[in-house]
């Protein structure tokens, strides 16, 4: 199985969100994002509402990837939510959704962007990984399956 090369942090995944709504998958995106990648959490959330705005990134299949550029990084990270009950998205094929990946990348760097995205899209078509992700039992099963690779803090 190939996994992604984006950089996604263990404590920046939440194997069962109780989230309800758009604008709550956002708020525990941009909170995941302040706690594992030292971001401001009201600026993340504000990135991926002006995004957002632009059209949905309900990418179909009940898969969510929002995302955002961010003047402080200098490398595009990742963050993951499986929902407990999949929430309206206004996705494209009008499914809701229960997978949500979130990407934030550097402002600069447009080309990198693009082949994050690019990667995590082609990531989340396959529908054995899908089928995975759905089915994973914690965390950290969460994060080997998006990463390949233990937790070194897991215990």
């Amino acid at each position: 199985m190939k996994y992604l090369s984006v950089h996604i942090d263990a404590a920046a995944i939440l194997a069962s969100s109780t989230a309800m709504s758009k604008q709550e998958i956002f708020t525990t995106l941009a909170e995941k994002a302040a706690g594992s990648y030292d971001l401001d959490a009201q600026m993340v959330l504000d990135r991926l509402n002006d995004r957002e705005s632009l059209g949905s990134t309900g990418f179909g299949g009940s898969v969510a990837i929002p995302h955002a550029r961010i003047k402080q990084l200098d490398h595009s990270v990742g963050l993951f939510i499986r929902l407990a009950h999949p929430v309206a998205f206004d996705a494209h094929d009008g499914q809701d959704v229960d997978l949500v990946f979130g990407l934030l990348s550097p402002e600069q760097g447009s080309a990198d962007h693009l082949k994050a995205l690019a990667e995590i899209s082609r990531f989340l078509r396959n529908e054995s990984v899908v089928s995975k992700l759905r089915g994973a039992n914690s965390e950290d099963a969460l994060y080997v399956l998006l990463t390949g690779q233990q937790d070194q803090q897991a215990a």
